[in-house]
């Protein structure tokens, strides 16, 4: 049986340098297996005490500032590796999961919901995510595709909590 490891970051790249560290969640991205999950749920408790401190409004404005220094640590390893997405970046993850937070309660099946709609929607994709995917490059492609995943989880999450589901 081959167990999984993790994963080394490319020729010349190192998580002492801002972009890498910022693009990977200082190295989360480098966990074996599923990489925008390992994204993702490292943004949980983060999140939950960015809102449990000063609310959704707090998170959503996180959210922004990850998604912008995302959006420059994303250009920025795109450029220096050659490489268009990188497995390893899940800064995007971060910022689509804290815009999906913003409206469900600091509450364990809310989150766990929050999670789990984001990463239906970020792993199928619908357009236009799937469009940004394909079409959209660099730093800013990286991004798109998550943020839109997280727009969609944002509505989904937004009914479930009207309707009282969670």
């Amino acid at each position: 049986m081959i167990k999984p490891s993790i994963a080394t970051l490319p020729e010349g790249r190192s998580l002492w340098e801002p972009s890498t560290a910022i693009a990977t969640v200082f190295g989360t991205g480098l966990l074996p297996i599923a990489p925008g999950t390992w994204g993702s749920a490292v943004a949980l408790p983060f999140g939950w005490i960015i809102a449990d401190i000063g609310g959704w409004q707090t998170l959503l404005v996180a959210a922004v500032i990850a998604a912008l220094g995302g959006w420059w640590a994303s250009s920025r390893y795109v450029a220096l590796t050659g490489r268009d997405d990188p497995s390893e970046i899940v800064i995007d993850e971060v910022a689509a999961q804290w815009f999906a937070l913003c409206v469900v309660p600091t509450a364990f099946v809310a989150y766990f919901a929050a999670f789990f709609v984001f990463r239906l929607f970020d792993t199928i994709k619908p357009w236009p995510a799937s469009w940004a995917d394909r079409e959209v490059g660099g730093g800013f492609g990286v991004m798109l595709d998550d943020l839109i995943a997280g727009a969609y989880s944002v509505i989904v999450l937004a009914a479930l909590h009207h309707f009282q589901v969670i």
